[in-house]
């Protein structure tokens, strides 16, 4: 069994870059639905 704590720096790194990729993720998706709803993307493009 690791030892590791909420404070470690590791773990508060992996919590960041987590955060990130769903940030990511989110303003993606996001926009690809504002480009399917403008029609400047064809709805059938995006799965």
């Amino acid at each position: 069994m690791t030892d590791t704590s909420p404070d470690d720096p590791a773990v508060r790194g992996a919590r960041r870059t987590a955060l990130n990729e769903d940030w990511t993720a989110t303003i993606v998706g996001l926009l690809l639905l504002a480009l399917v709803l403008s029609e400047l993307l064809p709805g059938w493009l995006v799965p």
